[in-house]
């Protein structure tokens, strides 16, 4: 609503200026020169008003700018009879200023994008019935119905048989996503096939789409240390105006001259070109999942030299999967599995309850056990259609069926065997590690051509299952056994070799991810306290999203200093004429004119930014 409204006032100030403008100029050509310098000065006096406005309530809180430069321009040259140069000035700052604006609302659109997607209500079922709910009134445990083409208004988990969801508006993803029964969805993707229930594992203001929604709404107030610097450039710009513009005025007598130097440095590009190419990158970025929370840790992103990641849930899945199947009575790998799983229901054990995913990802049918006992730390035994199931420990399912325990000596580090008996004889054996990612030896290729010197793993495993999964990663240093604390402490030690990015996904590594320059936190599964620590969010359970976030804040970056290094230039060089006298002050209007538009559409540049991993889509 704020920025609606300042837009409407920066619309009303350019078009009573080039009205004014137009105006005098047909009475100048109708050789009413008088009644044309007056309309002009009309034309001028609002716009020099609302700017000084401005710049009172800007150094009342401690902040000055080039905006001062504007007035200063537009009030010598009412002061000395130049109103048609005054009334130029006035149609380019206000229209500056208004292009300015356009070109924030631009680079914003995919983050309002974002905003305009939240769903108000949502139906849930309720005794039989359908009724439509307001969000907050949605409590863990609620079913609901999705329709085609609705929003999932909260985090939860699919309760019919498939589900298909385009989650490209969250994750840049733009294929819809296959997602069986039991599965979690994130708030925010869109049903893209037929209606289905969900069961609602979170409250809506604590789902991951509002969560969401509070990043980006804060990171479109926030301000980078480019900014900052960009404003204490634009102090000495200022003296160097006035120095200038003095100087010419001091030598030639002539204080025509010193308007057309203040009027080619009217507005300048660094108030322009940062923000603009900031907020393009933080609203590029999203696009592919990677919500950064202000342009900040955008610029601190594109400066990383050492990058620190966790194993489990950010290198590695986080979830047990099984390697391999290794059957001896004649059951089928599947029945084995089919078995296990049956009674492994049973248990909430981490180990146990990933087998029952797997069985179920397999589209097994899982029948419900009987005569149920868990010893705690051990195993499961049971019945399964009437058979007699243990599952657990090598060890312990020996025990129970009295047979010797087999040597194992062979089993990777990191990874896990569980036993499988039925009817009194050793089943077979499930092999279970948790992988590494998928493209994460791709990802390191890019940091380093990035620009990334260090590469580090931190982890709290033991050292053997750590270097069996950094083997072929071309680390440069392994640190295992690590207590969230001496995590921190790695951190603060890696920043003496420059700014340092630490990646996680769990309670233990917020205060990593705190300490660290840039802290990056796997939301779609990671833990809230992380996401909340973190200034970076990777919307999608990918970790090679990494790479492309990176690219586009190193690319935003630089193109936010090129756009000011060339406007700055330019904007000198013209100054310098104005000073010889080769510029009038009209023409000096005009000339900085065209340097702005330059510099805000080479800003918008930034928004075409395509990391080179993945596609536009």
């Amino acid at each position: 609503m704020e920025y609606a409204s300042a837009d409407r006032l920066k619309k009303a100030l350019l078009l009573i200026a080039l009205a004014g403008l137009v105006t005098g100029l047909a009475l100048y050509s109708a050789g009413r020169i008088d009644a044309a310098g007056i309309v002009w000065s009309a034309g001028v006096v609002p716009v020099l008003a609302a700017l000084l406005v401005e710049i009172l309530r800007s150094l009342f809180r401690g902040e000055v700018g080039l905006d001062i430069v504007a007035a200063l321009s537009m009030s010598a040259a009412l002061a000395f009879g130049e109103t048609l140069a005054a009334a130029v000035v006035a149609v380019m700052f206000s229209g500056g200023t208004f292009l300015e604006s356009f070109a924030e609302g631009r680079a914003r659109r995919e983050m309002q994008d974002l905003l305009s997607r939240v769903p108000r209500v949502a139906t849930r079922h309720r005794n039989g019935a359908l009724e439509d709910v307001p969000l907050d009134d949605i409590e863990p445990g609620d079913r609901l119905l999705i329709r085609q083409g609705d929003t999932v208004p909260v985090d939860g988990t699919i309760a019919s048989d498939t589900a298909f969801l385009d989650t490209s508006a969250l994750t840049g993803e733009s294929l819809p996503v296959r997602l069986a029964r039991g599965r979690e969805a994130m708030s925010g993707s869109t049903n893209a096939g037929e209606a289905f229930d969900l069961k609602a594992i979170r409250r809506a203001r604590e789902s991951t789409y509002a969560g969401i929604v509070r990043l980006v709404e804060e990171a479109q107030g926030s301000k980078a240390p480019m900014s900052r610097l960009a404003d204490r450039w634009s102090l000495a710009f200022l003296a160097v105006t006035v120095a200038l513009a003095s100087t010419a005025w001091w030598f030639t007598s002539d204080p025509i001259r010193a308007v057309a130097v203040l009027v080619v440095a009217t507005p300048c590009p660094l108030i322009l070109a940062v923000p603009v190419a900031l907020v393009a990158g933080l609203s590029r970025a999203a696009h592919f999942g990677v919500l950064i929370k202000g342009a900040k840790p955008l610029e601190a992103m594109a400066r990383i030299r050492t990058l620190i990641v966790d194993k489990t849930g950010t290198l590695t899945e986080g979830r047990p999967r099984i390697v391999s199947i290794d059957s001896h009575i004649g059951i089928s790998e599947v029945e084995l599995l089919r078995f296990a799983a049956a009674l492994e229901q049973a248990s909430q054990h981490p180990v146990a309850q990933a087998i029952v995913a797997i069985a179920k990802e397999q589209g097994l049918t899982l029948p419900v056990p009987s005569e149920v006992a868990e010893i705690p730390g051990e195993g499961v035994v049971g019945s399964v259609q009437g058979r007699k199931i243990v599952v657990g420990g090598a060890s312990f399912v020996a025990r129970r069926i009295g047979q010797n325990t087999d040597n194992h000596s062979s089993l990777a580090a990191g990874s896990v065997l569980v036993a499988v008996a039925v009817d009194g004889k050793m089943a077979g054996h499930l092999v279970m590690a948790d992988p590494l990612r998928k493209g994460v030896e791709t990802l390191f290729k890019r940091l380093r051509q990035e620009g990334v010197a260090r590469i580090l793993l931190a982890t709290g495993d033991r050292p053997d299952v750590a270097e069996r999964v950094a083997e072929g990663l071309g680390l440069d240093g392994l640190r295992a056994g690590l207590t969230p604390d001496q995590k921190v402490l790695l951190v603060l030690t890696e920043r003496k070799n420059g700014p340092v990015m630490m990646v996680g996904d769990g309670v233990n590594d917020a205060p990593a991810l705190a300490a660290a320059d840039v802290g990056v936190a796997m939301g779609a599964r990671g833990a809230a306290a992380s996401a909340e620590a973190a200034d970076v969010v990777l919307l999608v359970d990918q970790v090679d999203r990494l790479g492309p976030g990176i690219v586009i804040a190193r690319r935003a970056r630089r193109i936010a200093i090129e756009s000011v290094v060339a406007g700055i230039s330019l904007s000198v060089l013209g100054m310098v004429a104005a000073a010889f006298g080769y510029l009038t002050p009209v023409q000096g209007a005009l000339l900085q004119e065209i340097i702005d538009v330059a510099v805000i559409l080479n800003a918008l540049r930034a928004l075409r930014i395509t990391p080179p991993e993945l596609p536009d889509g």
